[in-house]
């Protein structure tokens, strides 16, 4: 599966979600409906565009988004720009304040939600769909790290996430996050 495969499943489980059926659910259809190698290549595909949003300035906006955001929470922020798709993935991926122009962001920086990115479930799409495929709940891993072990590790440090800064530095997030900050920091004073 290459990236533009990828994003076409992507935008088929966004546009199979309902208010019934999340958008992980969907994807999860999605990717049952297909081989295990195909399901094993979305994974690799997936983690690549999620380690390539690990970084300060993304985790900056998730932070003021969630109220605050911890590793596991910034995992699934991280999916939830994938489920956003991939015009929304690429604009945050150029600049994370963009996200103050998504019509969730909006919604929910009103009604004051503060997970409307974040979608844990998303993280373990493949694993869900494997597991329906073939009826166990190991099969995922244990083909996963066959699948990867011939492969480069990506992995990514935390010497590549950019510049380090204070989130809890109210005047440095209105400087670097500016319109996400005008939503999430308003009763903040300063």
């Amino acid at each position: 599966m290459d990236m533009h495969e990828f994003w076409g499943v992507i935008e088929t489980a966004r546009l199979a979600a309902t208010a019934d059926k999340p958008f992980a659910e969907a994807l999860v259809d999605e990717l049952a409906s297909r081989t295990q190698g195909d399901i094993l290549s979305y994974q690799e595909c997936f983690d690549e565009v999620h380690e390539a949003v690990y970084r300060w300035d993304v985790w900056a906006a998730a932070y003021l988004m969630g109220g605050g955001c911890s590793d596991d929470s910034f995992m699934d922020f991280r999916a939830g720009l994938i489920a956003l798709g991939r015009d929304w993935y690429q604009e945050v991926a150029a600049c994370p304040d963009s996200l103050a122009g998504h019509p969730v962001v909006i919604d929910a920086a009103r009604a004051q939600h503060d997970e409307a990115i974040f979608d844990e479930d998303a993280n373990y799409a493949a694993s869900y769909a494997f597991e329906r495929l073939t009826g166990d709940d190991h099969a995922f891993y244990e083909a996963w790290d066959a699948y990867k072990s011939p492969r480069k590790e990506n992995g990514q440090d935390a010497d590549d996430m950019g510049e380090d800064f204070d989130f809890d530095d109210l005047e440095e997030m209105r400087r670097r996050l500016p319109r996400l900050s005008a939503f999430y920091l308003r009763d903040a004073g300063h």
